[in-house]
């Protein structure tokens, strides 16, 4: 039988943090040392307001969600290289004219923030001499987060239960994860055993490569085509004032996946910064094979592809985006503009295009405002994809 780390665990992982002051009020060394820990403890608060508004074709009635998170993050002090945290979050809809995926709105487009109270983060946290290992519900971010993520855009974000160990050396790191559930940002518990690997190696200030590998088996019949081995690597340099990223992944069938496939990944991108302006253009491709498009569940799949979320799951003719950007600041402000082309891998089909806006301005460490925008125009007209409009319009408070 499997175990997880449950609801229980988060609760005794909580409760452990807060009810440690009184179990060692004493004056002994050992209860002084964790006192004082404890009084080291950090007490975040952060708020984000945001609205939302999706105008899309084939849905008669236009989403408008306003929707707030708050959210309290607890850091204990260190004691004897040990320390604990505990994150909770909680969404309110103050405008729900949206579907959520879990109201029940199917008259309205999507809009991916559900309302609840969920326990974001709950774990124990080891450190010493550059290794590190965390048991429990964290956050894990890979790289530039396109295998693994927190979709911390939406307002519940990504977390996982499980077994976090990672080293640095000089200029080598090494992490590795054993996952058992992963807390999605509707609340969902989606269970299975999750291998996840990440290397890095600075070969010097400006240039980095990593590996990667994705080993991914679920438990609920309803996942398993989503059980996959992924194997890859990244590069990022900066030659002067260019930049280049490039990667490369294969990915194929694994586990009780009932389709045999092998699929390729490629990413390529080169840009120049001109100083107060940087542009940039890249080529990204999921591959196909076998009717199945080469997939990244655990991705915070929103930075890529367009912000319109058309392409969350890949079609299964595979997907091609070639896009630019531009971006820089003014007086404070910064802001980008991308433009994305979308096509098939199989079949040359046109999946449409996709224009993307954002501006946002920090007025200090405590407060921050944004704007965003998404305009996705559709292809062939045999294609699901529609004309879709959105905005937002957000406000963040740290604290």
């Amino acid at each position: 039988m499997k175990t997880t780390v449950n609801t229980f665990t988060l609760s005794l992982i909580s409760a452990a943090i807060f009810a440690a002051p009184a179990a060692f009020a004493g004056n002994t060394e050992h209860g002084s040392s964790i006192t004082a820990a404890l009084s080291d403890s950090r007490v975040k608060i952060e708020l984000r307001a945001r609205y939302e508004n999706v105008e899309q074709d084939g849905i008669d009635k236009n989403a408008s969600a306003l929707t707030l998170k708050s959210r309290i993050t607890v850091n204990t002090g260190s004691y004897s290289n040990f320390s604990m945290a505990i994150e909770v979050d909680k969404v309110d809809a103050l405008v729900d004219d949206y579907h959520s995926k879990t109201n029940g709105n199917t008259d309205y487009p999507v809009v991916a923030d559900p309302q609840g109270t969920d326990v974001n983060q709950a774990y124990i946290q080891y450190k010493n001499d550059g290794f590190s290992a965390v048991v429990g519900r964290q956050r894990i971010l890979h790289n530039n987060q396109r295998f693994v993520g927190g979709v911390g855009w939406r307002q519940n974000e990504q977390t996982y239960d499980g077994v976090r160990a990672q080293y640095t050396a000089d200029n080598f790191s090494v992490d590795y994860s054993y996952i058992q559930n992963i807390n999605d940002i509707t609340a969902n518990n989606i269970k299975g055993d999750f291998h996840l690997v990440n290397v890095h190696y600075h070969l010097n200030k400006t240039h980095k490569i990593s590996a990667f590998a994705y080993l991914l088996d679920y438990d609920d019949m309803a996942n398993y085509n989503k059980a996959s081995t992924t194997l890859g690597a990244l590069y990022n340099g900066k030659f002067g004032k260019v930049l280049v990223n490039a990667s490369l992944a294969s990915q194929s069938d694994s586990a009780d996946n009932p389709t045999s496939y092998s699929a390729r990944y490629i990413n390529a991108e080169a840009g120049y910064n001109f100083g107060p302006l940087t542009l940039l253009a890249g080529y990204e491709l999921l591959g196909s094979d076998n009717g199945v498009g080469f997939n990244t569940p655990l991705a915070t799949k929103h930075k890529f592809n367009g912000w319109a979320d058309k392409f969350l799951g890949t079609p299964s003719q595979g997907l091609q985006d070639v896009y630019i950007t531009a971006k820089g600041e003014i007086s404070g402000v910064k802001w980008a503009a991308t433009y994305h082309d979308f096509t098939s891998d199989v079949g040359s089909i046109d999946f449409g295009s996709e224009l993307n806006l954002i501006a946002s301005y920090q007025f200090n460490k405590n407060y921050a405002v944004l704007v965003k925008a998404a305009n996705y125009a559709e292809g062939d007209a045999e294609q699901k994809p529609t004309d879709t409009n959105k905005l937002w319009l957000q406000v963040t408070a740290k604290f």
